[in-house]
């Protein structure tokens, strides 16, 4: 393919070499992905292409704050170790000069790869008025050419009563007779979110299908970032709605992730369950990819909206990360996520406990880390007289830590990270209820340096966190408000300490 790279593509590529070369490798997470220099929000394009797993997202390689987006790009043979391509695109055109805003990839029939993305122009400068139409950008895995004739969806593909100034993130993919479909976020005017499905022959001419599914008020306002794909039986349609109110511990305040499942009445998605993607502070905008060995893997922005500007952050020259790349079950209709399987052969120093009795506060020796993976059983000593409160203290030294703390009679785990560094009164906890079984829980806890995400119960929920504390702050230890037993199992991974 020839290469045609115009000049604000290649100011950004020399700007992010020379200052991501100057962020140490000790300075980022140890196998979560962060932009190469600047900002990272939504995971952009995730796909399998020529022998690699691609991963773009959403770049202001100039600052650590939300604007001018670009696609970052990386690569990864495991999904853990990520190798930085130069970025792919940047808002240079007449359609997407306020940004390229995000989108995916699918494999076009001669192998060239197809990028699919929501222009963003403002009108006349006015804020309020950010026109919204979908894009196509053509290359070859490094690099890329947008479509002569952009926008391929604008806003004549909208049905009427639809705003053309929230219409964006196409997930595209193939379908069975060799044709394309995509299904794109909208709003109504009522501000309330609707899917919308589009189809085509060849992945450049698209014609409207229909409304795949659409907010019917309980789920927030805006529905981001979809995703749709089929897993173990049914469908599953993933949405990232904006200004969600609280639904007992299911759902949370502001910016969620909430997964349907369900089954497809003609063109229309028939919802059957619902449930949070995540239970955590930071999750949000993830994509999924059927791996070559047939796994659906998710990807998402370890990240909460309202927490972008904590005091702390801005110190770092990057901004944002990518989670654990996790793998998809259902079971009885429920969702159910796990660590990609490729984490365990990273694994090295194995120190393991069983039938420990915890009464009161305790360490254990070798269990500490900033770069770690636990499996952890917790139970009543006594099933008569079953203990009130478990709590693991992480990422602890004499001034800071963090908290998971379990309490069985009221059946609800907690993360907490007040006393992480932060000096703002931002989102510190949340909580889930958890299932009773008779005061047992079962914990794979994953720890990065900047990170943490808590795998419940063989995976039926998650819960994930950033922490701002510093890596020297390794301390690992457990309190108990009565008498439990604990086995433990951990690893230092990716030669963490």
């Amino acid at each position: 393919m020839k290469k045609t790279v115009n000049h604000s593509l290649l100011f950004a590529r020399a700007y992010e070499q020379a200052e991501g070369g100057k962020i140490s490798r000790e300075s980022r997470p140890a196998f979560h992905l962060t932009p190469l220099t600047g900002w990272m929000n939504d995971p952009n394009g995730f796909c399998y292409y020529r022998g690699q797993y691609h991963l773009f997202y959403q770049y202001n390689p100039y600052d650590t704050e939300w604007d001018a987006m670009h696609w970052g790009h990386a690569v990864s043979h495991d999904l853990l170790h990520w190798t930085y391509l130069p970025a792919a695109l940047a808002p240079d055109a007449s359609y997407d000069s306020y940004g390229c805003f995000s989108g995916s990839a699918a494999e076009l029939p001669d192998g060239r790869h197809l990028l699919m993305y929501t222009g963003v122009r403002q009108e006349s400068g006015d804020k309020a008025k950010e026109y919204q139409t979908q894009c196509i950008a053509v290359g070859d895995g490094t690099d890329y050419k947008k479509y002569e004739k952009n926008p391929v969806l604008g806003s004549g593909a909208l049905p009427e009563g639809l705003s053309p100034y929230d219409f964006r993130d196409p997930k595209i993919w193939r379908t069975e007779d060799g044709g394309y479909r995509c299904v794109v976020g909208a709003r109504r005017q009522d501000k309330r979110g609707v899917l919308l499905q589009y189809e085509s022959r060849d992945g450049f001419e698209w014609r409207y299908i229909g409304v795949l599914a659409e907010n019917d008020g309980r789920f927030g306002l805006m529905w981001e970032c979809p995703d749709f794909f089929p897993l173990d039986g049914k469908q599953v349609l993933f949405v990232s709605p904006q200004d969600m109110l609280p639904e007992g511990f299911e759902y949370h305040n502001g910016n969620g992730t909430v997964c349907l499942t369900g089954r497809m009445d003609g063109d229309r998605f028939v919802e059957e369950h619902n449930q949070a993607i995540d239970y955590g502070i930071d999750f949000y905008a993830p994509q999924t990819i059927l791996t070559p060995d047939g796994r659906r893997v998710m990807i998402g922005w370890m990240q909460n909206w309202d927490t972008c500007k904590t005091t702390g952050y801005e110190e770092r020259p990057w901004f944002g990360q990518m989670s654990l790349p996790r793998e998809l079950f259902l079971k009885n209709g429920r969702l159910y996520q796990q660590p990609v399987r490729e984490l365990a052969q990273y694994r090295s120093g194995k120190t393991t406990y069983e039938n420990v009795l915890l009464d009161g506060e305790k360490t254990l020796e070798g269990i500490e880390g900033r770069v770690a993976e636990l499996d952890i059983r917790v139970r009543p000593a006594d099933p008569d007289n079953p203990f009130r409160n478990f709590v693991m203290y992480f990422a602890r030294n004499e001034k800071y830590h963090s908290i998971l703390s379990y309490r069985p009679h009221e059946s609800w785990l907690q993360i907490d990270r007040k006393f992480s560094g932060s000096r703002r009164a931002y989102i510190h906890q949340r909580r889930c209820l958890v299932p009773d079984r008779h005061g047992e829980i079962r914990l794979h806890v994953i720890l990065d340096r900047f990170s943490v995400e808590v795998f419940i119960n063989d995976g039926e929920q998650v819960m994930t966190a950033t922490i701002l504390t510093g890596s020297d702050a390794r301390g690992i230890s457990f309190e108990t408000d009565g008498k439990a037993v604990m086995d433990i199992t951990k690893y230092a991974i990716f030669d963490g300490v």
